[in-house]
């Protein structure tokens, strides 16, 4: 089914759509997170994502052990939660001025809310589309709450199993939302590409009878063009100015001249998926077929005499009889003289 992200058609048939994922790159500065909004659409995005949340509606403020990250691979571990939410979190006051921005600058501004009270402060500034994080998946309530505004849902994966997956899509559907598209996503940060596991994607579609796009946390853009070629509709990656500046998702953040690398190189995946075709392109059938082999008069030939592999040959250009025919000519009589390099046709042999 067919999502409206905003005035986009994101779904199988149109070009992927690119989206910008600012988190917690703006650094506590709305002059960067402003910033990063203008990058975004110098490097030809479609949309900016945005989180709505604060420390106070992700967790509580209690220095206990269940409350820090205990994961060596992870790139917070050993934070408080709270502290990283605090840090990482967009001032609700922000959020008008940056949904303007957007507008201003013709991107799609959307978000993903974490509790009721963020999906009502984005339903005052029109949010035309929710993301619900791969961590909030389980939560159903806010999913409830979240497809009661009748609004298109972006769902990432990566904590999901496909349970999970079916028990929450049925959450959104039930309580309202008119479309659901999946991420497929590694939830580890950053991710290692030999986790992305992109041949679920097209598992996706068939189990869950959706459109799939990626939620990309791996350095680069590599995977995230081999998910469009295997069918992802639409890449989310996130966008910060320099790496070097630091910030808590820079680490496996693309910096804008990658981002415009990325929307760049995602159109040319697309175009070169196509269709399902055998043969040569149709531009270049005619000139082609020329340059294949033929059978051709080696010597000239008298009408009346048996056609031989003294006489014909098989030989570029594709202009006479094809190869397979050769044995079926020999022996057989020439109708008419014919001179030497000429192909070789039906009406000339006897």
């Amino acid at each position: 089914m067919t999502l409206k992200l905003g005035d986009l058609n994101v779904g199988t048939g149109y070009r992927p759509v690119i989206v910008a994922e600012l988190s917690g790159n703006h650094n506590k500065s709305i002059n960067r997170a402003l910033q990063l909004i203008r990058e975004a659409k110098k490097a030809g995005v479609d949309a900016v994502k945005f989180q709505t949340y604060t420390s106070d509606t992700m967790t509580l403020n209690y220095d206990g052990d269940d409350f820090k990250i205990r994961d060596k691979n992870n790139l917070w571990n050993g934070e408080h939660l709270y502290n990283l939410y605090e840090r990482a979190s967009t001032p609700w006051e922000w959020h008008k001025e940056l949904f303007d921005e957007c507008t201003k600058l013709n991107i799609t501004p959307f978000s993903s809310p974490f509790d009721s009270t963020a999906v009502d402060l984005l339903e005052t500034l029109d949010c035309s589309v929710y993301k619900v994080s791969s961590f909030e998946v389980t939560d159903i309530p806010l999913i409830e709450y979240i497809g009661s505004t009748k609004k298109p849902i972006i769902m990432s994966t990566g904590m999901a199993s496909k349970e999970e997956i079916a028990e929450a899509m049925d959450a959104g559907y039930s309580s309202g939302a008119p479309s659901i598209l999946l991420l497929k996503c590694t939830s580890t940060y950053p991710a290692d590409a030999s986790n992305a596991n992109l041949k679920t994607i097209s598992d996706m579609k068939e189990t869950f009878h959706c459109e799939v796009g990626l939620s990309d946390h791996t350095p680069g853009i590599s995977v995230s063009l081999a998910a469009i070629a295997k069918g992802a509709c639409l890449i989310e990656k996130h966008l910060t100015v320099k790496r070097k500046d630091g910030g808590v998702d820079s680490e496996f953040s693309l910096e804008p001249q990658e981002f415009e690398n990325l929307t760049r190189e995602a159109k040319i995946v697309f175009r070169s998926i196509g269709k399902v075709k055998y043969g040569p392109a149709d531009q270049q059938e005619a000139i082609s077929k020329k340059y294949r082999r033929s059978i051709y008069a080696s010597k000239k030939i008298n009408k009346g005499e048996m056609f031989s592999y003294e006489n014909i040959k098989i030989v570029r250009p594709g202009l006479g009889l094809p190869p397979k025919e050769f044995k079926n000519i020999l022996g057989k009589k020439a109708q008419f003289d014919i001179e030497f390099g000429t192909p070789i046709g039906y009406k000339m042999i006897s």
